[in-house]
């Protein structure tokens, strides 16, 4: 067994599966998706965008679940508008982050304790 840790060490060292956390980057045809999936930057910004949803979607009250949806189609269409720019892409992610974050912090930490 000893022979294959090297072999999993540098396996390690690969770039991840081409798959950002909202979407499959092997399906990506929009210039705003291709652009995510070529960034490690952008990469990681979705990935804490599409977390930050699915919490908000987790633990806000079921009435408020329609109006963060609705928030995040029209962001979708907002990143979509900056195509393959990723300046414009990395403030939209970080707008959508913050507001996201938001969210938790005026609308989920004040119900706790956890």
């Amino acid at each position: 067994m000893r022979p294959l840790l090297p072999i999993a060490l540098f396996l390690t060292t690969l770039p991840a599966a081409a798959s950002a956390a909202s979407f499959d980057c092997s399906r990506a045809r929009a210039p705003d998706e291709r652009t995510v999936c070529a960034s490690r930057s952008l990469n990681d910004r979705d990935v804490e965008m599409s977390v930050l949803y699915g919490l908000d979607l987790r633990f806000v009250p079921m009435g408020s679940r329609d109006v963060i949806r609705r928030d995040q189609a029209a962001w979708l269409k907002r990143r979509a508008r900056c195509g393959a720019n990723p300046a414009c892409l990395a403030r939209a992610y970080d707008r959508r982050i913050a507001e996201l974050r938001a969210v938790i912090d005026t609308r989920v930490y004040p119900r706790g304790p956890f």
